[in-house]
């Protein structure tokens, strides 16, 4: 817009005049230098008397002297003035005091009625009822008195009659089975069959008998038991540089005869030299890789390391 170009910068804002700089000027203080409150360094400040302590004195207190609460007030005596009061309740009472006829009554035994309202009751009472007098009625018929004794050892005391003695060999069982033994026997014809191949727990008797002939008893050995033990004539020599311990002296030295170098052999006859193999290298293992791979610098602090 036409017109816009000759404005000043503050006119375009709207303000008046532009904003005072305070601390134009100023000299730098650091943070760390300033006091942390200014204006308590500066004038007169607020002197109060200090805190007081709790004493008999009278500078303790907030008032110059001691005031009492009650000033000119008389004595009450208490018991007096609570006697009072009952008094004053007693007279709004219209008539005395209600009392009981009789206290509670206890009873006395388990089944008394001393203390109910309605007293004994007649059909619980224990007192015998009127019965008519017992006539006891009369005897059994006895057609015949009673045989004495248990049955046992004691004869004609059983409803049947007593049996007859019958006499009996005293060895019967025995003498039967003899004459049964002979009459078996008779019968027989020869004597029992005995077979050759009866099955045993072995082939012979003794299972460790053997047809061969033992071979000789074998006479051990005496050894020789020497008198005294075998005892060196000196102690070992030990070497000390100049071959004194060995068997034999030191040998002479033989001077080596002197070789001429061996030449180098032609280009024709060349010599075979084999290619290099393969280089090892190292190699990391399965589970380092694994390890790497699941635990890495983001997530090893909440990552767990999987076991293998």
């Amino acid at each position: 817009m036409p017109g816009e170009g000759t404005k000043s910068d503050m006119e375009r804002i709207g303000l008046f005049s532009e904003m005072e700089y305070i601390t134009v000027g100023d000299k730098y203080v650091s943070h760390h230098d300033r006091p942390f409150n200014e204006a308590a360094s500066k004038n007169k400040q607020m002197l109060p008397g200090g805190s007081k302590e709790m004493s008999d004195l009278q500078a303790g207190y907030f008032e110059p002297r001691f005031v009492r609460i009650f000033e000119g007030e008389g004595y009450a005596n208490l018991n007096q003035m609570r006697r009072k009061h009952m008094m004053q309740e007693a007279k709004k009472n219209l008539g005395k005091a209600f009392l009981p006829t009789n206290g509670d009554k206890k009873s006395c035994g388990v089944g008394s009625y001393y203390g109910t309202i309605g007293g004994p009751v007649p059909f619980f009472s224990a007192q015998a009822k009127p019965r008519d007098k017992y006539e006891a009625p009369g005897k059994n018929l006895y057609t015949s008195p009673g045989k004495k004794g248990t049955g046992y050892g004691y004869a004609n005391v059983t409803i049947g009659k007593q049996f007859t003695h019958s006499a009996d060999v005293y060895d019967a069982p025995k003498l039967n089975y003899k004459k049964e033994s002979e009459e078996h026997h008779r019968l027989l014809k020869g004597g029992p069959f005995k077979l050759n191949l009866y099955p045993r727990e072995y082939f012979d008797t003794n299972p460790y008998f053997s047809e061969k002939s033992l071979p000789p008893i074998k006479k051990a050995e005496k050894k020789e038991v020497l008198p005294s033990p075998f005892k060196p004539s000196s102690p070992g020599k030990k070497a000390g540089g100049m071959k004194a311990g060995t068997f034999d002296p030191y040998p002479s030295h033989s001077t080596d005869p002197y070789l001429a170098k061996s030449e180098k052999p032609s280009k024709a006859a060349k010599v075979f030299h084999p290619p290099g193999g393969p280089k090892s290298r190292p190699i990391e293992s399965i589970m380092t890789l694994n390890v790497k791979r699941a635990l890495n610098m983001k997530n090893y602090k909440t990552t767990s390391i999987p076991s293998f």
